[in-house]
């Protein structure tokens, strides 16, 4: 067999594409979203089908399987391997043409749905098939696993889309499959006609959701025309790679409408799917309320339908006929959105169980994994199913929410498996063999949707008879005679308790952090627009090392030390790690939790133990001290001047410094004169308001302790005064502590963490016990003190009371000053909400805040880019302004005049001054105080 580096230098030679054999590539492909992990010995992102053909054929002389990858968001391991991968994503992703009269539309392998889906929607048209990864699952991915998704009541399965199919078989031969025997490999009708029994017999039974094993192969009979690329669908890259498909398209309905109905439980929702389908939906969707955040917009009841139907005659005549026990009609398509959302985040949901996510040493705990994600049954067998699988799971001991294509009998479901320890993988394969032999019972298919990859190819024998199995291996044979596209998948299976990407793991709480991505891929998504923040590297650059997904996987391959030796030391994991804006996007908007942000900052806190940091860690890192020195040295104009002139070390030459204010917040509080607040309280740390800038609206009842942050102090005091006159016009009192305290933010940003420890204990110290609620102005800074406090002194109470006592200016308003009428300023708005305050604080309040004053419109989602010190360090510049040139930049060229810019983020305020043109964004206090 040729060896890796020779193998990696023939490529190179022959191929036009990107040819990676390095560390961080093969450690980017080592898992899916599956419970699975298997070393690639490389990665090729071939451009062209001659590229494909050409890797194929030299992999095969040198005897290298090969596993064709599209958005690596399979759930059952299939597009993982131990050869080379091929990425299709990269350059062959291309929406080739689109015929609307005949409704087709050529495509290449990893091209993205929703690209296509967007593409085809001005012609009135769709691809039916939508799995709820739409925004980052590509069409050649569909086609290895026969994808379905929701709306495939209506419009079938990827099979039922796919009118012919370019593929390229192990050693480089290239196939046009379609209806007929032309183009198919040597032997495969005569295999055919030998087994019509077989097919006949042995594969009855069918029904929507039969995708298990090569479950299309039925679609070589004669009578149904000989389809070979209907057979094709479903194959899981063992037969070979398709480099270009014509699909076929649909109708889309102008004017669909949600019908959610409530039932009392699962059992109940599950009895009534199949009595809808008379009916016509589109959609046929369950879900109980272990699944649902919050019941919100949903109608009573313990467990929904979501059934979509073509218009509202058709749904008022489903409500009409439907037996639930509540329902709800929604026509608005945001408020449809909204709750679709709630299903289609349900596979990372799903993943935390009651209690959110575990964050113990063995994974397990209340995680909650795939393996057994989408069975199916008939649908009328789909109630009694789901009773006897609850009862399984009780007997194992084991916890599970089922939810799913309730219309088709399809069952998604994460168990909390323990995957580590030697008896509960035990209890994993006992559990898996007896729920086969249940789905079995009720003529069922182990798989539904998403293959059977690793997790369930074993138990095939369980579902089909002998004679069956042996022509699923003739049918892999006649394809792929030498075994190399994708080997250990389907056809001569490896075992579903081998591989399990936890084993390789040391038993940590950091291990068991990073174990949390499951690798679901939402920070893949490259949709523009809404509120999400996740993951504006990746969108920036398209590099999986810059997505959550990837830099997860590369810290998971780091721990176990396997393709990355390096450790903590690792310079693979350090460089995906370096355009991490700590926005904490992923800590929100990824379904599961994952927090690449706190990652990062442990990560450089250990990268860098015991040696010489990079210059900006301690120039930005360590702004603080810093800005507290050059005031106390009344140094602040020379520091301007200087900074005018001279760059500083360490930092990116394309930025100019913010100048310091002349005059701190914390000087201008002191220097506004004597007096004490009626209703204040003096403390040694804390001194009260004098004399109010207007008349406040009531008598004073609650002090607000405002927190004079880093930047409201020594770069922003507008904000804070501001703040003080609005707080003291809604009759509240307000007291800030007797010098500048720190979240440590700057610290944790910088891998400081011992540092930011010790400073937040000095804070803890000098501001003793707040009082009331703590107003932070700066969002960093609050989400700072509400999450990094405690967990970083989580032993000392006074950082679990300070945390608590954290409040928003919008907050702090709300819920204590519910009766002042704030000024109308009846202008729009535009501008950014702060990343941390997206992901950690929440922004309802600064809505009904800015609603009540007039302000209208929506601010920008996604990232400003600047992120702190992000973008002030060296090499981060154009990714700095790619970010906010994908959303915020631009809705600011497009506000209307008079439109009031609103940043309560310096840094975003910071980074809409330096790159737009005329702008000067505020904070929200700022805008209120004007208007007083």
């Amino acid at each position: 067999m040729t060896s890796p580096g020779e193998l990696e230098r023939t490529l190179r030679a022959n191929l036009r594409g990107e040819v990676d054999f390095g560390a961080a590539a093969r450690a980017l492909t080592t898992m899916d979203a599956s419970n699975y992990r298997r070393v690639p010995v490389g990665v090729v992102a071939p451009r062209d089908a001659d590229d494909v053909a050409a890797a194929l054929a030299l992999c095969a002389e040198a005897g290298v399987p090969v596993v064709p990858r599209g958005g690596g968001t399979s759930i059952a391991g299939q597009a993982t391997g131990t050869g080379v991968v091929l990425d299709l994503t990269r350059h062959m992703d291309a929406l080739l043409a689109v015929d609307p009269a005949a409704r087709t539309a050529v495509v290449q392998p990893g091209l993205v749905l929703d690209r296509l889906r967007d593409a085809v929607r001005p012609h009135g048209l769709t691809f039916g098939p939508d799995p709820s990864t739409h925004s980052r699952c590509t069409l050649g991915g569909m086609i290895g696993n026969n994808a379905c998704g929701a709306h495939s009541v209506a419009w079938g399965t990827t099979a039922d889309n796919v009118a012919e199919l370019a593929v390229t078989a192990y050693g480089g031969t290239a196939h046009r499959l379609a209806r007929g025997w032309a183009g198919a490999p040597a032997g495969l009708r005569e295999l055919v006609e030998g087994n019509l029994a077989v097919l006949r017999t042995g594969m009855s039974g069918g029904f929507s959701r039969r995708i298990s094993g090569y479950g299309g192969l039925d679609a070589l009979l004669p009578e149904r025309g000989a389809d070979l690329a209907r057979a094709f669908c479903g194959s899981e890259g063992t037969l070979a790679v398709v480099t270009e498909a014509v699909v076929r398209l649909v109708e889309l309905p102008a004017a669909p409408v949600l019908v959610v109905l409530g039932y009392a439980d699962e059992g109940a929702a599950a009895d009534a799917a199949a009595g809808l389908l008379p009916h016509g939906p589109l959609t046929v969707e369950g879900m109980a309320e272990d699944l649902v955040r919050s019941p919100a917009g949903l109608p009573r009841g313990g467990a929904w339908l979501f059934v979509e139907m073509p218009d509202e005659g058709a749904a008022r005549a489903l409500l009409r006929g439907a037996d639930a026990l509540d329902a709800a009609l929604v026509t608005d398509p945001a408020a449809q959105r909204a709750l679709w959302r709630l299903r289609e985040d349900a596979a990372g949901t799903a993943t935390r169980m009651p209690g959110g996510p575990s964050r113990t040493e063995s994974g397990g705990g209340t995680m909650a994994w795939p393996g057994w994600e989408d069975c199916a049954v008939p649908p009328a067998r789909l109630g009694g199913y789901l009773r006897e699988f609850r009862a399984l799971l009780a007997a194992h001991g084991l916890r599970g929410t089922p939810y799913g294509h309730f219309g088709e009998g399809c069952v998604h479901v994460r168990i909390d498996f323990d995957l580590i320890t030697r008896e509960g993988v035990a209890r994993f394969r006992t559990f898996s063999e007896e729920l086969a032999d249940l789905v079995a019972a009720h003529g069922g298919s182990l798989s539904g949707e998403h293959g059977d990859g690793q997790a369930r190819a074993e138990l095939l024998g369980r579902m089909y008879g002998p004679e069956v199995i042996a022509l699923f291996a003739a049918y892999k044979d006649v394809w792929d005679p030498a075994g190399g596209m994708n080997p250990g998948i389907l056809v001569r299976p490896a075992r579903l308790d081998e591989n399990l990407r936890f084993a390789v793991l040391p038993r940590t709480p950091f291990a068991g952090e990073v174990a949390t991505c499951v690798g679901v891929a939402k920070c893949r998504s490259t949709e523009v627009g809404g509120a999400g923040v996740m993951c504006p590297s990746y969108r920036a650059t398209g590099e999986e090392r810059h997505s959550t997904r990837g830099r997860a996987r590369l810290l998971h391959e780091m721990l176990a030390g396997e393709t990355i030796t390096g450790g903590w030391r690792s310079p693979e994991v350090a460089e995906a790690l370096d355009l991490c804006l700590g926005c904490k996007g992923c800590r929100s908007d990824c379904p599961v939790g994952v927090d690449v942000a706190a990652y990062k900052a442990e990560f450089l806190h250990r990268h860098w133990a015991g040696r010489l940091r990079p210059v900006s860690h301690y120039v930005l890192g360590g702004l603080p001290g810093w800005l507290r020195l050059i005031t106390a040295l009344r140094a602040t104009r020379a520091v301007n001047a200087a900074a005018r002139r001279i760059p500083l070390p360490g930092l990116a030459r394309e930025r100019a410094l913010p100048p310091l204010a002349p005059v701190p917040f914390t000087r201008w509080w002191r220097g506004r004169g004597p007096g004490v607040r009626g209703g204040s309280t003096v403390t040694p740390a804390v001194a009260p308001a004098v004399a109010p800038a207007v008349t406040p609206a009531v008598t004073p009842a609650v002090t607000v302790t405002l927190w004079p942050d880093t930047f409201s102090e020594y770069l922003a005091p507008e904000a804070g005064r501001a703040a003080v006159r609005v707080l003291e016009a809604a009759g509240l009192a307000v007291a800030v502590p007797a010098r500048p305290v720190c979240c440590g933010l700057t610290y944790v940003s910088t891998g400081r963490l011992d540092r930011a420890r010790t400073v937040l204990r000095r804070t803890l110290d000098a501001v003793g016990e707040v009082p009331g609620p703590a107003l932070v102005l700066e969002p960093s800074c609050a989400a700072a003190l509400r999450t990094d406090l405690p967990a970083l002194l989580p032993d000392d109470p006074r950082a679990h009371r300070l945390a608590a006592a954290v409040r928003t200016f919008a907050e702090t308003l709300e819920e204590y000053a519910p009766h002042w009428t704030p000024p109308r300023l009846d202008r729009p708005v535009a501008g950014q909400t702060h990343c941390h305050q997206h992901a950690v604080l929440g922004d309802a309040a600064d809505r009904r805040l800015r609603e009540r004053a007039g302000l209208s419109g929506e601010l920008s989602g996604g990232c400003c880019g600047l992120a702190g010190n992000f973008g002030f360090e060296p090499g981060h510049h154009a990714v700095s302004v790619a970010c906010a040139e994908e959303q915020l930049l631009p809705s600011l060229r497009a506000a209307a005049p008079g439109t009031a810019v609103l940043a309560d983020g310096f840094s975003c305020r910071t980074q809409i001054a330096q790159l737009s043109e005329g702008h000067r964004a505020r904070h929200l206090a700022e805008l209120l105080a004007e208007a007083l």
